[in-house]
């Protein structure tokens, strides 16, 4: 996908060339690959309070940390690509309506889905409002999930208690939110060392 020469460099900037990280469930490894995704997270959190770790799982669950993630099309007759379910797109997987809301609202009208630092803005952000709305404690990372995926009015009338699939990605959304926060604590100080002098 990427062309040898002076075109590498000019595409590995571009937000969809962009690829996952090695080893997405160490949380540690991907921030040390990614300096850039540490630094934003943590301003995130600094502004929404929604911590890195949770930010971060929810991203996985969401895209893999693929910049340019789409749900998948559905089928006619069982075996022709048709149209997708929705219009979510990039890492965290806002839907169109959403992300013109979070572009007029906080005045990014130059945000886009599939940069990473835009993304985390608004997880922190959506997190943020839900959680009031729907007085959720931010530290629960499944739950803060459930509303992510539903909307605050949404998870107050309790549509995800009849959506099995979704119950279970916050509770895997939860597990690696604790995961990375249990790994944050062995690298963290580190990471905030480096990030002094990180450029990139």
């Amino acid at each position: 996908m990427v062309v040898i020469g002076a075109v590498t460099a000019v595409a590995w900037w571009l937000p969809g060339c962009v690829t996952p990280p090695r080893n997405p469930r160490d949380l540690c490894e991907v921030f040390t690959e990614r300096p850039g995704w540490y630094r934003s997270t943590l301003a995130a959190e600094k502004r929404w309070n929604i911590d890195q770790a949770t930010q971060m799982a929810v991203i996985f669950q969401e895209s893999s940390f693929r910049a340019s993630a789409r749900p998948p099309r559905k089928k006619l007759l069982g075996f022709i690509p048709w149209t997708r379910p929705s219009s979510a797109y990039g890492y965290a997987q806002v839907l169109d309506s959403t992300w013109d809301l979070y572009r007029r609202v906080e005045a990014k009208s130059l945000a886009r889905r599939d940069r990473f630092g835009d993304a985390t803005r608004f997880v922190g952000w959506y997190l943020d409002r839900v959680a009031a709305h729907a007085n959720i404690d931010k530290t629960h990372a499944g739950t803060l999930y459930l509303a992510y995926h539903e909307g605050a009015g949404g998870f107050t009338r309790g549509t995800h208690l009849k959506k099995q699939w979704l119950l279970n990605a916050a509770s895997r959304v939860n597990t690696r939110a604790i995961q990375y926060r249990t790994q944050l604590t062995r690298c963290g100080p580190r990471l905030k060392k480096q990030s002094k002098w990180w450029r990139f």
